[in-house]
């Protein structure tokens, strides 16, 4: 079956950004929608898609999330399916936390291949909360493919004390986000914002598209 995609922003956006979910919530939850939107507001064409055990729950069927690599041939199949439905020109990747990792485990093949420009992790997964030693950071050691990730510096999955430490490519940046959690979301009564970060996001995954982008 040819993947499903909700679409944010104008179809004639001079680049694409395409996202998956992380691994609890759907492509539609609040989080991913808001930040859909912000980016489509910034210049850009989003497309999200849900993995094949996410889309089942829609129809009753619960199913836990999978290993993460298991669902790799799903992305690709993403990326293909985009581009059958007439998307050109600059594509962008990633996702949200287990979404975003995916992304980065088949980036470099479609780097190479010069199907994709880049890659965009909204919150990455660095290891499981309560378990720093579990890194699943041995595949950004070496990555090739220009990468933006965005983190919170609340986030339970990878502090900045604990990514600070981390061999990470050269390829990648991180861009920091006070007092942000999981979601990217701050703590109103404590940093002041609310939505601000949001913009933030947006404004900084467009300078930096403009800087990988020929």
């Amino acid at each position: 079956m040819p993947t499903a995609f909700l679409f944010d922003g104008d179809e004639h956006a001079p680049a694409t950004i395409l996202l998956a979910h992380g691994a609890g919530a759907p492509m539609d939850s609040a989080s991913m929608t808001a930040t859909a939107k912000a980016l489509a507001t910034a210049g850009f064409r989003v497309a999200r898609f849900e993995f094949h055990y996410m889309a089942a729950r829609r129809y009753g069927h619960r199913k836990p999330p999978p290993r993460a690599e298991t669902v790799n041939p799903e992305y690709v199949k993403a990326i293909a399916d985009l581009r059958a439905k007439g998307v050109t020109g600059p594509l962008i990747v990633g996702g949200k936390s287990m979404g975003g990792r995916v992304a980065s485990m088949i980036a470099d093949e479609m780097f190479s291949k010069g199907e994709i420009s880049g890659l965009l992790c909204l919150g990455y997964p660095f290891h499981p909360p309560g378990k720093p030693t579990q890194l699943r950071t041995k595949h950004l050691a070496d990555l090739k493919t220009p990468t933006l990730i965005f983190q919170g510096t609340r986030d339970e999955f990878g502090t900045k004390d604990e990514v600070a430490t981390y061999a990470l490519s050269d390829a990648i940046e991180i861009f920091w986000l006070e007092d942000g959690d999981h979601d990217l979301k701050p703590r109103k009564n404590i940093s002041g914002f609310s939505t601000a970060h949001l913009k933030t996001l947006a404004d900084a995954v467009k300078a930096w598209t403009e800087r990988i982008v020929r």
